[in-house]
């Protein structure tokens, strides 16, 4: 029974996609640069037409005749010299469009990367291996970052933490109760998501404090970190 073989294929991985545009745009620029350079004038061709001048016209003796010739003859060498130095430039404003483009096309590679990697960290969460609260001196070390926190957002951060170690979600109702010591009726819940937004604030990077600290709809908030990384002092 021969093996089921999917018919997806493999999606290419960022150095296959540059080697693969390097090459296309590499081959762009020679087929245009052949093409060009192909249909650019022969540079002798100007000095070929004086060479005939002089040879069909054997009549041409008095001294401005043959003045004008030579100065057509200089005229073919400018020309030709002029024709080189296009050829050169021609040629470097290629392999500097080549620079250019291949260095766009890593650009682009690289930002869709990127933001692959950014949309996995979304959806996976942040991967916290350790999270340490000391509240005597106030810091937070989260794997090997350290955050030095207000005592307001380390009561938030330490509530958050107990609660995560009782598998427990806390709506904003509940965090201001706890921090406050009020009863929940006389608490509200904008009281409650203001010291989480402040606790997300003294965390500093938006992106790590929105993944650690989850916000779930109708049930309220989560530390999205495993009980057994979580250590209170």
């Amino acid at each position: 029974m021969p093996d089921h073989i999917s018919s997806a294929s493999k999606a290419p991985s960022p150095t296959q996609v540059i080697v693969i545009g390097m090459a296309v745009i590499v081959g762009i620029l020679v087929v245009a640069a052949l093409v060009l350079f192909l249909n650019l004038p022969d540079a002798n061709a100007f000095n070929i037409r004086v060479e005939r001048i002089f040879i069909e016209n054997d009549a041409l003796t008095q001294g401005g005749e043959i003045r004008l010739l030579e100065i057509l003859a200089q005229s073919g060498t400018a020309f030709s010299d002029t024709l080189a130095s296009y050829r050169f430039i021609i040629f470097v404003l290629l392999v500097f469009a080549t620079a250019l483009l291949i260095a766009a096309l890593v650009s682009i590679v690289f930002l869709v990367t990127l933001a692959r990697r950014m949309a996995e960290i979304e959806k996976s969460g942040i991967q916290v291996s350790s999270l340490i609260v000391s509240r005597d001196e106030r810091i937070v070390q989260i794997n090997d970052m350290e955050f030095k926190l207000t005592e307001a957002a380390l009561e938030t951060l330490s509530v958050l933490a107990e609660a995560r170690l009782d598998d427990d979600i806390l709506s904003g109702l509940e965090i201001e109760s706890m921090i406050s010591g009020k009863p929940e009726v006389d608490c509200d819940e904008a009281s409650g998501a203001t010291r989480i937004k402040r606790l997300r604030d003294h965390l500093g990077n938006q992106m790590m404090s929105e993944l650690l600290i989850k916000n779930i709809a109708r049930k309220g908030y989560v530390l999205a970190v495993e009980p057994g990384a979580i250590k209170m002092i």
